[in-house]
């Protein structure tokens, strides 16, 4: 049972995301963190107070590392499938093109 735990923890701190997780991730940074020091330089105008813009801006970068750094399960959706190891045992014969390489 411990082994079983350990190993969904392993999974979690793991970090697997695919190349469609990476492309959201990047696209959700740029969305908050530019919707963050928009809101941020806004407030921070209209109350005329360098500090409320710079807390918010704090803010959203946080929220932004929170929403992004974690493996979340949806940045793994579509994984791509590996080939198997190659050695000269398995006897694989593996073509690129119309050529066999292995």
């Amino acid at each position: 049972m411990a082994d079983q735990m350990l190993e969904k923890v392993r999974d979690a701190f793991e970090g697997q995301i695919d190349f469609e997780g990476q492309r959201l991730s990047e696209l959700i940074t740029t969305v908050l963190l530019g919707a963050a020091g928009i809101i941020a330089f806004i407030v921070g105008y209209i109350n005329q107070d360098i500090y409320q813009t710079l807390w918010i801006g704090l803010a959203g970068t946080t929220l932004t590392f929170f929403a992004v750094v974690p493996p979340w399960p949806f940045y793994n959706k579509n994984p791509l499938p590996w080939l198997p190891p190659h050695n000269a045992i398995s006897g694989l014969d593996i073509e690129v093109d119309g050529k066999r390489v292995g």
